[in-house]
């Protein structure tokens, strides 16, 4: 017999959660000392694993005590029903995942303007269904441009280059378009244009109404830019374009 302190060090299950099992006759104890503490056999010891392999796969300890209980349980449509639980907490977690990799990029555009009312409203909306023009309709030559789109759900160095800078433009845009920082801005814009988007102009110049556009912005479901931040973003572009040509 294991006194319920060998118990704790052997299986890592603490006193305190061996006390509840018993209490919850989902563990008893083989019998106590006369001191009233708790013995275990092989037997309870094996239990014990089975209920904390149990729990690691997701079951409640009240679906654990019925399971070890019945001799007629039915395991296998107990373990598609947790497998199918688990898929859909998958999924679950990985739209948090997503959101919350977006709200994180935000506030390196946004700066100290990231309020929790923005916070929010990104959450709501489903940041993957971006873009539903067709291929045509975007003037796009290749499809695989779509993938090297900057996105603010990922953490690919190209998504968080493009954000860093749209965050360094946003963020300087008190000195003017014309200034020397904010040029280097879009130089380096301009060089990465050409680096991902390469002979696609036509597509760039589409997805450039979308973006000016907040009606057909918010229709592609493309993250929400401050109207005034595009705008001097333009200008500083088209500054930019005169002064190289």
């Amino acid at each position: 017999m294991l006194h319920i302190n060998e118990v704790k060090k052997m299986s890592g299950v603490s006193v305190r959660t061996l006390r509840y099992y018993d209490k919850i006759e989902l563990l008893k104890p083989a019998s106590k000392t006369q001191g009233g503490h708790r013995l275990y056999s092989n037997t309870e010891l094996k239990k014990l694993q089975q209920i904390q392999f149990l729990k690691t796969i997701g079951f409640q300890l009240s679906e654990i005590k019925i399971m070890l209980e019945s001799e007629e349980w039915d395991w296998s449509i107990s373990l598609m029903k947790q497998l199918s639980y688990v898929m859909s907490e998958k999924d679950r977690l990985s739209k948090i995942e997503f959101n919350l990799r977006e709200l994180i990029n935000g506030i390196a555009i946004e700066g100290e303007e990231f309020r929790i009312k923005k916070i929010m409203s990104l959450y709501t909306r489903d940041s993957k269904d971006v873009l539903t023009y067709d291929r045509e309709e975007l003037n796009i030559k290749n499809s695989e441009v779509l993938e090297k789109l900057p996105n603010m759900t990922s953490s690919d160095p190209d998504s968080l280059e493009w954000i860093a800078l749209l965050g360094q433009l946003k963020k300087h845009m008190h000195l003017g378009y014309n200034d020397t920082r904010i040029q280097n801005i879009i130089k380096r814009m301009d060089e990465k244009k050409g680096e991902d988007f390469n002979d696609e102009d036509a597509f760039l110049d589409k997805l450039w109404d979308i973006r000016m556009s907040p009606e057909e912005s918010k229709k592609h479901n493309l993250y929400p830019i401050d109207q005034e931040v595009l705008n001097f973003m333009e200008k500083a572009y088209i500054h930019y374009i005169a002064k190289k040509g």
